[in-house]
């Protein structure tokens, strides 16, 4: 059980109302709900520093499967169990599995504004906004590929359509959150509405989740990744 706090793993702690915090890496102050149980906070710029080195991966990788592709990412230096950093594999792994699937797409420009829109996304908005970064995600993979704009009409529904499929299935599990499982979800939901909607048919496998371990808060066998070794 090693991913808590950043800085000294000890448990996160939530609080009620926003409070002004300093990032214990690069001394921004903001307001924020979380800390750890020393008093250690980590802004989201530096939880997901590194995050930048997905973008070589998913312009060189030719795998349809967005499962593989995220995979590869959360086993990567920069991803930790939980964090915003998902907010953004999500989409960019859905992007990347959507283009070599077929999808007509710009796939670099694309990424680029994955990053852009997920990265507006904090952590903690599963709880605090009602909606998991990780399905947030899955409607921005929408948006991108078909140019939605807030002025757009089938492109629009779409997008929200797909958000909200999402974010669905991740709420019928319930909590406590865990951005693997969350992602996970999330991947499944997408790859099942494109196929659908959008007649692009990315590449699947069953998933049987490696990271449990590192989750304090796993739900175990309510989780639909979960097997006991």
């Amino acid at each position: 059980m090693s991913e808590e706090c950043l800085i000294c793993k000890a448990p996160l702690v939530y609080l009620e109302e926003d409070k002004l915090m300093e990032c214990a890496i690069c001394r921004k102050k903001e307001n924020s709900k979380t800390s750890c149980e020393n008093g250690h906070y980590v802004c989201n710029e530096c939880h997901t520093k590194g995050l930048s080195d997905i973008l070589s991966l998913c312009l060189n990788t030719k795998s349809k499967n967005p499962f593989e592709i995220i995979d590869k990412m959360m086993s990567m230096s920069f991803c930790h169990m939980h964090g915003p950093e998902h907010h953004i594999m999500v989409g960019a792994s859905l992007l990347t599995a959507y283009k070599n699937a077929g999808g007509r797409l710009d796939l670099k420009k694309a990424l680029d504004e994955m990053f852009r829109r997920g990265k507006a996304v904090p952590g903690g908005a599963c709880g605090f906004w009602g909606a998991c970064g990780a399905g947030i995600s899955t409607g921005m993979f929408i948006s991108i590929v078909t140019g939605a704009t807030p002025l757009a009409e089938k492109s629009w529904g779409l997008s929200n359509q797909m958000t909200a499929r999402a974010l669905s299935r991740i709420g019928q599990i319930g909590g406590p959150r865990c951005c693997k499982r969350d992602s996970y979800i999330a991947i499944l939901s997408a790859i099942e509405f494109t196929n659908k909607k959008l007649g692009v048919k990315m590449e699947s496998h069953k998933i049987t989740c490696k990271r449990f371990s590192k989750n304090n808060q796993c739900i175990k066998s309510r989780c639909p990744f979960y097997k006991e070794k």
